[in-house]
């Protein structure tokens, strides 16, 4: 969280989900590494063309794309978040183009121009054989049957939604901090647990007005398993920054960006570097007087590591 501090910009930010129709889902449910991956790189690739074109907006943006694979019931739902800057560099990079208040891209265009890359690299993927079909799906390993069963997607319309936009810089780190490390269900939608039933919270959106939280009841077996779904591969990242927000350039590009806009990180957005590194002296604790034990020193925004204390205070 320190670390996109630092990197917020004194701009509007927007927030637009990429989702996979069912059919893809399916797929993927048995191709995690590979379908989430082009899932990443088609959404990227989607807001970096369209914003690209001078008829749109013209310039190079930056991006942070985080994956989530659940509904609020915990089934199989891949979509990733993307939140970008309201804006981005000219193409000489001597210039900030911002787009226009509360608006940032067609939507429309972002749904058609998804859905053709994200079809031909699956494609690309079942031909070099790096799609692993089972059960149900088995059929698809035929490359023509694979391409029939794509075709019907190649004319609907594939779910691409931008929200409103963020009401500042501080609510897209509120943002983050709660949403980029989430599991499939936090505690608190958790209700009652046994050896035989799950109760838990999840909002029903078929209900259109009125009170949409219900109590869903699974058996322990079945909740266990929908957990189980969406427990990634081994390594596989899901928060990934692109255009100027790319870990190789973006301490620079940041850096630009503030220039041209003639902005300062706000006092907040910097480590302090007047904290030390080393133990303060001596302090003791001004209700019992025992000495104070200090265990770790961290920045303002840093989040502590939770260690244990020293061996010799473990008594």
């Amino acid at each position: 969280m320190q670390a996109r501090m630092e990197d917020l910009l004194p701009v509007e930010y927007f927030h637009v989900v990429f989702t996979l129709p069912a059919q893809i889902a399916d797929i993927a449910y048995q191709n995690k590494a590979a379908v989430y991956g082009l899932l990443f790189k088609a959404s990227a690739q989607t807001l970096l063309t369209i914003a690209a074109a001078p008829k749109h907006l013209g310039a190079k943006i930056g991006i942070t794309s985080v994956l989530h694979t659940w509904g609020s019931a915990m089934m199989h739902h891949p979509h990733v978040h993307v939140i970008v800057p309201g804006g981005g560099l000219s193409p000489d990079g001597k210039n900030w183009i911002g787009c226009r208040s509360g608006f940032y891209l067609p939507v429309k265009v972002l749904s058609r121009l998804f859905r053709r890359p994200f079809l031909e690299g699956l494609i690309r993927l079942h031909k070099a054989g790096k799609l692993k079909l089972f059960v149900k799906l088995s059929k698809l390993a035929d490359p023509d049957t694979f391409e029939a069963h794509l075709s019907p997607l190649c004319k609907t319309n594939w779910v691409v939604y931008a929200k409103p936009p963020f009401g500042g810089p501080e609510a897209v780190l509120a943002y983050l901090s709660r949403y980029t490390h989430r599991v499939a269900i936090p505690n608190h939608r958790l209700v009652s647990a046994d050896a035989d039933t799950v109760a838990f919270w999840w909002k029903d959106y078929r209900i259109k007005r009125g009170w949409r939280m219900k109590v869903m009841r699974l058996t322990t077996d079945e909740f266990i398993r929908r957990f189980l779904i969406h427990v990634l591969s081994s390594g596989f990242h899901r928060i990934r920054h692109t255009g100027f927000l790319a870990n190789g350039i973006r301490r620079d590009r940041i850096g630009q960006i503030r220039r041209l806009l003639d902005a300062e990180p706000e006092p907040g957005q910097m480590p302090d570097e007047t904290a030390s590194a080393e133990p303060p002296a001596q302090q003791f604790c001004p209700k019992c007087g025992g000495a104070i034990i200090v265990v770790e020193i961290f920045l303002r925004g840093q989040t502590p590591k939770c260690r244990a204390p020293p061996e010799e205070y473990a008594a």
